[in-house]
């Protein structure tokens, strides 16, 4: 296993408590709130200060769960490029997702961004005036989340790659990707198990709960799996789970697949994404190991997906 690199502090964050964060941690599934402000008008703002390079829609898309409402971002121009999924953090589809997808689109690919949360309500599913601290809200959460088992992201994911399949933007002769952060993670691992004929190349920033004790741990999936894996750990989560790497490592082993799985030293969990909290004075949010992760993420993509 590779460690790197020291945390960096970065200004302009929300201010939040230890008690806090251990509450929104959620199996290790931290993200911060996002703004309410209109798709559109964002996408717009994102698409002009990016150079116009990428833009974004709103899609729906028929599972067998569902309507389930998401986000297409595509490079600009006519074409038609390979294909990727994002699965959000537990905070959902919002603007910071989309502006991640747009990013990605901008360097030739296709990109998915659902609300994991669609069969319960649109996205975001989780709004700014979420309370960790209210049992009321931490049931909704639960319930929010209880259709995302292997199963149901299996479903989902099958449903999400055909729809991209028949996208006019979509090279569907190329392998597709798939990508996530914190919970989002786990559901990239129940996606390549899911469709192992589409997604060739994968990636878990963040992730978690990938191994548990559970007869269904995504770590068990692996054999299920057709995809070249990378996975970036938060030291912070190695802290807590250290034998978390060795049965990734071990689990990939004996699939006979081919994983890259890394320790980021320095970090905290929650650190790809911008729209992190502050702990105790300390920014989550870590631009130079996020921007290594990004790399790490596109340069899978470049080798896998063709």
């Amino acid at each position: 296993m590779k460690s790197d690199a020291r945390s960096a502090e970065t200004p302009d964050a929300n201010p939040i408590s230890r008690r806090q964060f251990a509450s929104l941690s959620l199996a290790a599934c931290v993200t911060a709130a996002a703004s309410a402000k209109a798709p559109a008008a964002l996408a717009a703002a994102a698409a002009a200060q990016a150079g116009a390079t990428a833009t974004d829609e709103d899609v729906q898309i028929r599972t067998a769960g569902g309507v389930c409402d998401a986000a297409l971002a595509r490079p600009q121009g006519k074409g038609a490029w390979p294909a990727a999924i994002l699965f959000p953090d537990i905070f959902g589809l919002r603007p910071t997702m989309r502006e991640m997808a747009r990013r990605l689109a901008s360097e030739g690919y296709t990109v998915l961004v659902p609300n994991p949360f669609y069969r319960s309500t649109k996205a975001p599913g989780i709004g700014p005036d979420f309370d960790f601290q209210n049992p009321a809200d931490r049931a909704r959460l639960g319930a929010l989340r209880a259709a995302l088992t292997n199963d149901g992201v299996m479903q989902d994911a099958t449903a999400f790659a055909a729809f991209l399949d028949g996208h006019e933007a979509v090279n569907n002769k190329a392998r597709m990707g798939a990508f996530g952060y914190c919970m989002g993670g786990t559901m990239t691992m129940q996606a390549a198990a899911g469709v192992p004929a589409r997604i060739g190349a994968a990636a878990s920033f963040h992730g978690g709960g990938l191994v548990t004790d559970k007869p269904d741990s995504p770590h068990r999936l692996v054999p299920k799996m057709k995809a070249r894996f990378y996975i970036a750990i938060a030291a912070s989560d190695d802290q807590r789970q250290p034998e978390a790497k060795t049965a990734l490592a071990e689990a990939f082993s004996a699939a006979h697949l081919p994983a890259k799985i890394e320790v980021y030293e320095g970090t905290v969990h929650g650190w790809c994404v911008k729209d992190m909290p502050i702990m105790d004075g300390k920014v989550l949010y870590n631009e130079p190991q996020a921007e290594r992760a990004w790399k790490e993420l596109l340069a899978l993509f470049k080798a896998a997906l063709v």
